[in-house]
């Protein structure tokens, strides 16, 4: 199935009605002939320049008839501040908002003013509670409006998608990790729906997958990606037993959203009851656009799928884990990496990283702990194998969550950092990560912040975006990795 949202985006010019229209219809069709130099994405152009609330309603049924689901809004002069604020109140999709800069060279009959109407703009937008996406610097030339446009298209892609998800869990969340417990309320805040359901009611439906005609052709493509002797070839009718189980209640249970993302238990029940353990599935599908947090976290879901829109590619959730421990850091990072010991730290789970984000040496093995906990001491692993375990490859990574607090609010935090090409020599899927300051964040941010030990992890540079779609979505608590130099509220200033 699709679970990633196609942008197609459109551009509506407006036009105040004491300045010439012409010069709006002028810039949007440069905008647009950069657009289509520079990027490989559609712009639409919308052919009618806004003036008043009538032009309005032709403008935004236009783009709907296109099949435009998102749009950027563009003064080429002062702008109409009531119509082209009622543009995204009207509009089905998100809406971000530029202006041209002067550059005609004609400063009497071609000079605009979007510089100014900008700011009323922006004015109206917050008057009627209108969410819109205002660049950096959202003035520019034609090129400038344009790398604008298409920086917004990942951070639409992300919109559209929350607004049509649906979270489907399995399980109550687990007695011992309360951290993945939080109100369910936030989620309807965002536009997301969420669909609880029994373990039992998963078992149901993966019995009733027994002997499915698919699974043999399931069962190959496991082989495939993972290559022989990385994998059980006895596990893998169960396993794809249960991938078909889980797309398909996907698909079953949709009902009016378009998207959807699992939450799961995955222990300790799972894997006897079920004779495996989910985590390879997870991953498979994971890479697919469609994540499976572990430990029913519904918010690590959602971060995960955010980040899967933006990038367009697999993202995983890990465990903020364990220290590098000094020996390791002396022998291997200090005098190599430009990072303190504090700075690193080792982001770990089960089995659910996708096999394109780890080393090439990966292998479904078993889960340790729960072998230790559900087998007989000195036995050879049975339902406790199906993890997908490796080293994490490494990459610039976005280390980030979405979060609804104990206080019911929503809050964030977004880190930039690598995963760095060190040896673990661990278990699970694993890996040796550095953030700058990340000490200092660790303790004023996710402890500070009561934030879970779940962080979801994008294999890319993509705070910025990231940014952009929370202070869409309204969540006005971000926080990030802050330098030495800018102290966070609850640093003591006094300690060593």
């Amino acid at each position: 199935m699709k679970n990633i949202p196609t942008v197609k985006i459109g551009i509506i010019a407006v036009s105040r009605d004491c300045f010439p229209i012409e010069l709006s219809v002028r810039r949007r069709a440069a905008i647009v002939s950069a657009f289509k130099a520079g990027y490989a994405d559609e712009l639409y152009e919308c052919p009618i320049a806004v003036e008043n609330e009538k032009d309005m309603l032709a403008a935004v049924a236009d783009v709907t008839a296109a099949g435009c689901n998102a749009l950027a809004v563009f003064l080429g002069n002062f702008g109409p501040e009531t119509p082209e604020t009622l543009i995204a109140q009207r509009f089905h999709g998100p809406c971000m908002f530029a202006a041209a800069a002067e550059g005609d060279g004609d400063l009497i009959d071609g000079r605009g003013d979007a510089y100014c109407g900008m700011l009323n703009c922006s004015y109206n937008l917050g008057m009627r509670g209108i969410p819109a996406h205002i660049p950096e610097y959202p003035v520019g030339c034609a090129e400038d409006i344009a790398d604008m446009i298409a920086r917004f298209i990942p951070v639409a892609r992300a919109i559209i998608g929350v607004k049509n998800l649906k979270i489907i869990t399995f399980g109550p969340r687990p007695q011992d990790f309360f951290a993945c417990n939080a109100p369910i309320s936030g989620l309807y805040e965002l536009g997301v729906e969420v669909q609880e359901n029994s373990e039992l009611d998963l078992l149901v439906s993966y019995k009733a997958h027994e002997g499915d005609e698919r699974i043999p052709a399931v069962c190959a493509d496991m082989a495939a990606e993972m290559g022989e002797g990385c994998y059980y070839p006895d596990l893998l009718p169960r396993m794809a037993q249960f991938e078909l189980t889980l797309l398909d209640w996907a698909e079953q249970n949709l009902g009016a959203r378009k998207y959807v993302a699992f939450a799961n238990k995955c222990w300790p029940a799972f894997p006897e009851t079920f004779g495996f353990e989910p985590c390879y599935v997870n991953s498979r599908l994971a890479s697919r656009g469609i994540p499976v947090a572990c430990e029913v976290d519904i918010y690590g879901a959602l971060s995960e799928y955010i980040g899967a829109c933006i990038t367009g590619d697999a993202v995983t959730l890990l465990d903020i884990n364990n220290t590098v421990p000094k020996s390791l850091y002396d022998a291997m990072i200090a005098r190599v990496y430009p990072y303190a010991l504090t700075d690193t730290f080792m982001g770990f789970h089960c089995g659910n990283t996708p096999s394109c984000k780890l080393c090439p040496d990966r292998a479904v093995k078993y889960q340790l702990i729960q072998h230790r906990l559900l087998e007989p001491a000195g036995s050879d692993p049975d339902f406790t194998r199906g993890t997908l375990e490796g080293d994490i490859a490494p990459s610039d990574i976005t280390f980030y969550r979405l979060q609804c607090g104990i206080d019911g609010v929503l809050r964030s935090y977004i880190a930039q950092g690598e995963v760095l090409p060190v040896p673990t020599g661990s278990f699970g899927g694993i890996g040796v990560f550095a953030i700058s300051e990340m000490g200092r964040f660790y303790r004023h941010v996710l402890i500070e912040g009561r934030f879970p030990h779940h962080g979801a992890v994008a294999f890319y540079h993509c705070g910025a975006a990231l940014f952009d779609v929370f202070r869409f979505l309204g969540v006005s608590n971000i926080a990030y990795n802050q330098p030495k130099s800018l102290p966070y509220p609850t640093e003591n200033p006094f300690a060593k």
